[in-house]
């Protein structure tokens, strides 16, 4: 990989234009608020999993809701990074642990798009893509925000922190920087039960270095440390059940959640098919066939095999997740490399036409927010 220069000199085209994507899905949201007599703050901090997330920081663990027929839901689903630092920010501004936790997200989104910019950069400026990397980063962190789920950026919730500490370990871990790989995919794992896919691109991209021929005690650290954040907050969830190491996964099942491979999300799209939902139906299933599609893009794109593992896990964990089917396209969200494609073709357009496919994006992403909040939303 090159060696590049990823300060705010070269990276701030791609921070304005992440700032101005999410700026005008707030204008929207706020519009649209404004007309429905619906308050854009409260949607994005105080409603779904952003009020778990207030609680635990408010309040520290053991919440529990039993709903009928005795299925417990408890607030040990939520992984502590998001909470801890809801609190650090509460501490000394005053503000509410869901005010926090926007502060939080709007900090961890620039940290995103930047880590973002920072891997399409080195990724995509080789020359056998022909295309500027600096460029495809730009777009790449266009298009990201510009997600038709992208308003999730902004809210009170874990995604925008884990793209973050996910982005930022990859780069590092392509550039053989091994302690602070492991330190980021280490609080990727105190974040999101998905930090299980950081940890599995860094220590690919360990096994690849040792083949070459690299030793040093920082590999070792970096190996030691990448999985130390999940390892710890699931043997201390074990602890506080008593479930033992198999303790985080009975709190999940309290949930409905689990991994069946995608056998009950097919369920769930033939039920729609059968039951007079179709349009949704054929939705569902084109979704998951561009998620694909994307995938085998990157593979042949060349992408390191560290992007490929960690989009891999991600999109096989998003769609082999047994409930919550309305939640898998936020769940995509931390799949960044899924974009570059995109990035790349766009990079490649005229500036005029790429700028106005961007742009469309934008606006859409911007309307669709507005509408799902204050819709179903997020579960």
């Amino acid at each position: 990989m090159p060696v590049k220069d990823h300060g705010f000199r070269r990276v701030a085209p791609a921070l304005a234009v992440f700032a101005a994507v999410r700026l005008l899905g707030l204008a929207a949201l706020a519009a649209w608020g404004a007309a429905a007599g619906s308050s854009p703050h409260r949607l994005l901090s105080a409603r779904w999993d952003s009020l778990w997330y207030a609680r635990i920081a408010a309040e520290g663990y053991g919440h529990e809701v039993v709903l009928p027929g005795g299925v417990v839901h408890s607030d040990l689903a939520f992984f502590p990074l998001l909470p801890w630092l809801e609190r650090l920010v509460a501490a000394p501004t005053g503000l509410g642990y869901g005010s926090a936790g926007l502060v939080v997200s709007a900090v961890a989104g620039l940290a995103a798009a930047w880590g973002i910019f920072a891997v399409t950069d080195l990724v995509c400026g080789r020359r056998d893509l022909g295309v500027d990397g600096r460029r495809a980063g730009v777009f790449a962190v266009g298009v990201w925000a510009a997600l038709p789920v992208g308003v999730v950026q902004s809210m009170a919730y874990s995604e925008s922190l884990f793209t973050a500490l996910a982005a930022w370990a990859l780069y590092a871990a392509l550039r053989g920087r091994w302690v602070a790989a492991g330190v980021l995919a280490a609080g990727a794992g105190l974040t999101r039960p998905v930090g299980a896919a950081v940890v599995a691109a860094v220590w690919v991209a360990l096994v690849l270095a040792r083949r070459r021929g690299e030793r040093s005690w920082r590999m070792a650290a970096g190996a030691v440390l990448a999985p130390a954040g999940a390892a710890a907050y699931a043997l201390w969830v074990g602890a506080y059940t008593g479930g033992g190491l198999l303790g985080y996964l009975d709190v999940q099942a309290g949930w409905g959640n689990g991994f069946d491979g995608g056998l009950a999300f097919a369920q769930f799209v033939g039920a729609k098919l059968i039951s007079g939902a179709a349009p949704a139906a054929i939705g569902l299933i084109a979704g998951v066939v561009l998620v694909l599609w994307l995938y085998a893009l990157c593979v042949r794109q060349g992408q390191p095999a560290v992007l490929l593992v960690y989009c891999g896990i991600v999109v096989a964990l998003a769609l082999g997740a047994s409930a919550y089917f309305g939640s898998k396209p936020r769940l995509l969200l931390p799949a960044f490399p899924l974009l570059l494609p995109a990035a790349v073709a766009l990079a490649r357009a005229r500036p005029g036409r790429a700028a106005a496919v961007l742009g469309g994006a934008a606006l859409v992403s911007a309307v669709y927010g507005a509408f799902w909040l204050n819709g179903s939303g997020p579960p």
